[in-house]
């Protein structure tokens, strides 16, 4: 029996395994995409992608995402362009629909190797995030550590962002899985932390639901523009610089976040049917 074909992907360093099950089903479970995603045993990647045939009108794919852990989520923004580029060579255009659990995002060319996201409009609601109880997601209770008063912020998953003096002097390996965690946050959340650096520019590093540290994180970085602007620590538009370098962000009038940054291949290759059931 052969394997899977799979592509390795980047974005800025975030990594991902995409497998594509559109003519041939996958069914991969938790333990499937932990074996895959282990950097010792497997593959290695911080998230699993299955892209799917898409399912609602307009869409041109189905993009299907488990993180490190083998849990499935809702939204992966530098995953998102590294499907949107896939698919667009494929069909030969500029612009595609990727269909995603939390919703259609649109993404066009934006350059060699660049993509731009509409990733939809950032949610503010306490509901949305969730969260488990009430409260002004501009100044949410929590704190830890040094780190307190995030801006709590869903695009699609939920995120709670800490702004900080020196985001290099945080320790994430030990305050990121307490806070992820933390029992304000029913489905576990996305810690990202934030230092302005100018209204046009914000140092952004995160621990990621599920996956640890990453050196990049799309809705991450949505979720620090959008935490900054909230709090006229920013403008609506800015380079937010991950450990892998830098995304460009802009929260739109009518609340939609774009998100544009670079994709790449690292390699290809075929699973072994070992890892994959």
């Amino acid at each position: 029996m052969n394997g899977a074909p799979f592509i390795k992907m980047h974005g800025l360093g975030n990594d991902f395994v995409v497998l594509d099950a559109r003519r041939d089903a996958l069914i991969l479970g938790a333990g499937e995409a932990q074996a895959i995603a282990d950097r010792h045993l497997g593959v290695g990647c911080d998230q699993l992608i299955v892209m799917e045939k898409a399912t609602q009108a307009g869409a041109d794919v189905f993009m299907r995402i488990r993180n490190a852990d083998g849990s499935e989520v809702s939204a992966c923004g530098n995953a998102t362009r590294c499907v949107a580029a896939l698919v667009m060579d494929e069909l030969g255009r500029d612009n595609i629909v990727v269909e995603t659990a939390a919703g259609l995002l649109k993404a066009k060319a934006a350059g060699k190797n660049r993509i731009t996201v509409d990733m939809g409009p950032a949610r503010l609601d306490w509901r949305e995030i969730p969260l488990a109880a009430a409260c002004d997601t501009l100044h949410a209770p929590v704190a830890l550590g040094g780190l307190s008063d995030p801006v709590c912020t869903s695009m699609g998953n939920p995120h709670a962002t800490f702004f900080v003096p020196d985001a290099e002097a945080v320790d994430l390996a030990a305050l990121g899985p307490l806070l992820e965690h933390h029992a304000f946050f029913p489905e576990r959340a996305n810690i990202g932390v934030v230092q302005v650096l100018a209204p046009d520019r914000l140092r952004f590093r995160v621990w990621e639901r599920g996956t640890g540290i990453t050196i990049a994180c799309g809705t991450g970085a949505c979720a620090a523009l959008v935490g900054a602007a909230r709090r006229g620590l920013s403008a609506r538009r800015a380079e937010v610089i991950c450990d892998g370098g830098p995304l460009e962000i802009e929260w739109r009038d009518d609340g939609h976040v774009l998100m544009t940054g670079p994709v790449a291949v690292s390699f290809t290759g075929q699973l072994d049917p070992s890892l994959i059931g």
